[in-house]
């Protein structure tokens, strides 16, 4: 519908998943990379009592576990505190982490596993909003790097039974709240309109850096980024990535400032 040249998107989403995805455009993609740091917001329906072969329902079951009586809300509420925090999670295989250049889903699909290392991630809210054996809803606040059909499995096994995930819905990737999202309906009555109606739909390119500190330069300056040269940053400006803007307000660069109070161009949107 946009006839990019390019685009690209912060952070893929499992094929059983719905929800918010960031989609880049044109020069705007050099910020994708930035996103991919971005907080995100789900809520997740598990089945309990059942494990498959992917973590969710997509997945052939391997194991069952329904006989007996099943835990106890105080068992599943115990269960899931144990998660809050800095937690260590084992990448699940029907992943898109790579090994030797060939991603894990692939090797799965093929039969192959193979060691993965903890990584450790962040779940800065965990809350339990429903439970009727076998579903249990959870709202879940994370880190970038959480597989959530891992949590699932992890919170199943603490209190005892399995788990894999029967629904996903990625709610909001900061800074976006969850009304800030776009339906294919909606771009494509947009489109009806014409490209108009069709741009006015999209953010500006800084929408996704909320937060971040802004350096404003002058015409001497703004030509010396736009060749890939540093220079000398606001006192006023903390180390790390900032908006760098000319004059006019556009903005024209992601810059570093260092230690040095140095000013470098990372990504330059202007020539």
């Amino acid at each position: 519908m946009y006839r990019a040249e390019k685009a690209g998107h912060a952070g893929s989403l499992d094929p059983l998943a719905t929800g918010m995805l960031p989609i880049f455009f044109g020069a705007a993609t050099r910020l994708a990379a930035f996103m991919l740091e971005a907080r995100k917001i789900y809520r997740v329906t598990a089945k309990l009592g059942s494990a498959t072969t992917t973590g969710d329902a997509e997945g052939e079951t391997v194991e069952e576990r329904m006989d007996g009586a099943p835990p106890d809300a105080a068992v599943i509420a115990a269960a899931v505190a144990r998660f809050v925090g800095e937690i260590e999670q084992v990448p699940p295989m029907y992943s898109a982490l790579k090994r030797d250049g060939v991603p894990l889903y692939r090797l799965a699909r093929s039969g192959v596993e193979v060691e993965r290392s903890p990584r450790r991630v962040v779940i800065e809210a965990l809350t339990l909003e429903r439970y009727e054996w076998p579903e249990l809803t959870l709202h879940v606040r994370c880190s970038k790097g959480t597989y959530v059909r891992t949590l699932v499995e992890d919170i199943a096994r603490a209190a005892g039974t399995l788990g894999h995930v029967a629904a996903l819905r990625r709610l909001a990737v900061s800074p976006f709240p969850e009304g800030a999202m776009r339906t294919f309906a909606e771009l494509e009555a947009a489109a009806a309109g014409g490209e108009e109606a069709l741009d006015g739909l999209l953010l500006s390119p800084d929408a996704g850096l909320e937060g971040w500190g802004s350096a404003h330069l002058g015409p001497a300056e703004v030509a010396k980024v736009a060749h890939g040269q540093a220079v000398a940053a606001d006192p006023a400006l903390p180390c790390g990535h900032v908006k760098v803007y000319a004059d006019s307000g556009r903005l024209i660069a992601i810059g570093l400032v260092t230690e040095e109070r140095r000013l470098a161009p990372v990504r330059v949107f202007i020539r």
